[in-house]
């Protein structure tokens, strides 16, 4: 079996003051959530290991998550953050840039209150520097950004982006366009791929059915191809929806239909080659001695 690799959670100790968008409603994300808790449900559906994302816009969070990466294995890579717009942005990545477990970065667009924000000159100039150095870039969108994600993409053909969360369409209301039309257009740049993650949380977070997504997945995996296709769970935030396992399992059970190679690339290949990791064979280690940028711990 190839390796099964989930390509987007998150790690943290939990402060309210730090993560303001842990709202009402979300009691269940209220605690830390760490490598040692995710290796527990990795082990329920045999994954091998995961793509930590930051969750804060930070980068002590960043240096964190990478000094996790030493720690654990099952950390096969770190998308971080970096102030794109700061003229420090070099300086920022060339701080992180040795360890080999960087493979990305990522900036909330979703939180930022102005729409055009990825037009900004200095976003752009941020950009250019995350590409000079190799490193992909995740696209964390509403459907209302993809026009302005598709001339972003445009304009860097020579670097990766990752679309997360299949850009959150409106699952809860059923809507399908223009989100469709548009993503098929960001589909058509073979520099993007996409994860199929973040499905539960634009649903009824109480009341859904596997099924709900069916028409989604259906869109993405005839726009993008199982070789640029990557699961997700988006761990801890599915907690608010449901649990680890029935969350990972809308996409596991979706791909069975497959070809075993096509399934293969969904779980975890993709992943792997989009993000360039080189895989260690070894699970989630117990390492101790965690650093919390937060506490001190």
């Amino acid at each position: 079996m190839s390796k099964r690799i989930d390509a987007h959670q998150h790690f943290w100790y939990f402060n309210a003051g730090e993560y303001t968008w842990i709202k009402g409603g979300m009691e269940a994300i209220c605690r830390d959530f760490l490598p040692e808790h995710l290796a527990v449900e990795q082990e329920k559906i045999r994954f091998d290991g995961s793509i930590a994302v930051q969750a804060r816009m930070s980068l002590e969070e960043t240096k964190w998550l990478l000094d996790l990466s030493k720690e654990y294995l099952g950390i096969k890579g770190v998308v971080g953050y970096v102030d794109l717009c700061s003229p420090e942005v070099g300086g920022q990545l060339d701080r992180f840039i040795s360890n080999p477990k960087l493979v990305g970065i990522r900036h909330v667009v979703h939180d930022e209150p102005d729409d055009e924000f990825m037009a900004r000159p200095e976003f752009l100039k941020g950009l250019e520097a995350v590409c000079e150095r190799g490193l992909s870039y995740d696209l964390l969108l509403f459907p209302k950004h993809l026009p302005l994600a598709i001339k972003v993409v445009e304009r860097f053909p020579d670097m990766r982006f990752v679309l997360n969360h299949i850009a959150k369409p409106k699952i809860k209301a059923g809507i399908v366009s223009p989100w469709k039309t548009d993503l098929e257009k960001l589909a058509s740049y073979e520099n993007v791929s996409c994860k199929l993650s973040g499905m539960v949380t634009e649903t009824n977070w109480e009341q859904w059915d596997s099924r709900d997504f069916t028409p989604y997945l259906d869109v993405v995996l005839d726009a993008f191809g199982p070789r640029r296709l990557m699961i997700g769970s988006d761990w801890p935030v599915c907690e608010v929806a449901g649990s680890y396992e029935t969350v990972m399992g809308i996409v596991i059970e979706y791909v069975r239909g497959l070809s075993r190679d096509e399934e293969d690339h969904i779980l975890g290949l993709s992943c792997l080659e989009w993000y360039g990791i080189e895989v260690v064979s070894a699970p989630f280690s117990n390492g101790a001695g965690l650093s919390d940028p937060q506490s001190g711990r």
